[in-house]
């Protein structure tokens, strides 16, 4: 059973390198230091988003519109830790 614990910590790990992946490479587009029409970054953009997109989703619909400010990575990423605490707490029932 702890190989199960390490498994699902090793999901949020690689969900949370995600989540900053696609929050620094968005900063990096916007401020145009990466530019989308190269072949390379249009494939990690576009595979980010649809990574990410099931979970920005609901998330945006319950947040409210801030002006051009998305938190809903931040959101996913308190989640993340969230979880992340919850098994490390709980980690006697994978014992």
């Amino acid at each position: 059973m702890t190989s199960l614990y390490q498994i699902l910590m090793l999901i949020l790990s690689v969900a949370k390198f995600f989540v900053f992946a696609h929050f620094i490479m968005s900063w990096l587009i916007s401020f145009q230091v990466l530019n989308i029409r190269q072949p390379l970054v249009q494939q990690v953009w576009y595979g980010l988003n649809r990574l990410l997109e099931p979970l920005y989703a609901p998330i945006r619909r319950i947040l409210p519109a801030m002006g051009g400010l998305d938190l809903s990575p931040l959101v996913v990423l308190i989640a993340i830790y969230a979880l992340q605490i919850i098994l490390t707490n709980n980690i006697a029932v994978f014992l």
